[in-house]
């Protein structure tokens, strides 16, 4: 992209009000810079660290190491063992959320699952004792599967089923949802990479619909007092902030809660505590990210076992 386009800048243009911030990140978008690999440890690091490691980060997950640049640790023989799994630092950020979360977790529902970076970091962050991560498109459940026999996440269950489908087979079941929505995917142009049209209101407005749908779908399987994190990859406010105010507005027995190793990302867009990380930081290129909690009191339901069974699911 050699230089903004009118959809960039009017994008900007909303994003921040400082002139500065703008610049800089229109820039980010038309010079991308590379942000450092990063690696989630799904086994027991090394005694002999074989990367170059960048600081620590206050509110960064103890089982993800961010490493300097020019690493490559999809070569590394470790990661082919299921050691660890590669991942951008604004999927880490986005994810990041549950750590508020403040009781134990033992089943954890990944509605749009692949290719796993989330399902496999909620494993190892919260020790399940069951995975559940769907995806509804089959030629991205392959690369799902894949990743988590790869690093070895068990017991895990891959369904292959539309979100509303879940929600009125096993409603209330999930003490923790997680919705990676799919998205217009803007933050990839802060990566190097192409992808035509995403700025375009008629894409943005198509994801936000789709999204609605998903999230509310996705509401319905959260259990009484469970959680919900919705996360996107793009900057469109449409998809993020006014995603959470819709949502918030039709299912009132959720309230949105603050994170508070989080709160320099708090997004200026909005009262609620939702918290975005942008390319011109130099982290990442670009996450939106919120954890919702259902108020409602209740009972969990249990899952019937023959729904897998009839949903030819894939036991891991």
């Amino acid at each position: 992209m050699d230089k903004p386009s009118r959809l960039l800048l009017k994008l900007s243009d909303r994003l921040f009000s400082d002139t500065h911030e703008r610049e800089a990140f229109i820039q980010s978008l038309l010079q991308p810079q590379g942000f450092n690999p990063c690696i989630l440890w799904c086994q027991k690091r090394p005694e002999e660290m074989p990367f170059a490691l960048e600081p620590v980060l206050e509110w960064q997950p103890a089982s993800v190491d961010r490493l300097s640049l020019g690493q490559k640790p999809g070569q590394h023989s470790l990661h082919e063992t299921g050691a660890f799994y590669c991942l951008d630092f604004s999927s880490v950020f986005a994810i990041s959320v549950l750590a508020a979360i403040p009781t134990a977790i033992d089943l954890v529902m990944d509605v749009c699952a692949s290719p796993g970076g989330k399902s496999i970091f909620s494993w190892v962050a919260l020790q399940p004792q069951l995975l559940i991560s769907n995806e509804v498109i089959g030629k991205r459940s392959g690369a799902l599967i894949s990743n988590l026999k790869r690093c070895q996440v068990t017991p895990a269950i891959v369904l292959r089923l539309d979100a509303k489908i879940l929600a009125q087979e096993i409603p209330k079941t999930a003490p923790l949802v997680l919705v990676d929505a799919p998205c217009s995917g803007q933050s990839l142009i802060a990566k190097g990479g192409k992808n035509p049209g995403c700025f375009h209101p008629v894409n943005v407005n198509n994801n936000a619909n789709r999204q609605k749908r998903i999230l509310a779908n996705s509401a319905q399987l959260v259990a009484p007092e469970g959680y919900l994190i919705y996360m996107t990859c793009t900057y469109a406010i449409e998809e993020n902030e006014q995603v959470i105010d819709w949502f918030l507005e039709r299912f009132p027995q959720f309230q949105a809660v603050k994170v508070g190793p989080l709160s320099a990302y708090q997004s200026h867009l909005t009262e609620q505590p939702c918290y975005r990380m942008f390319p011109q930081g130099g982290l990442g290129a670009g996450a939106f990210t919120t954890l919702l909690q259902n108020t409602e009191p209740g009972q969990k339901q249990v899952i019937n076992p023959d729904f897998f069974e009839q949903s030819r699911a894939i036991f891991l």
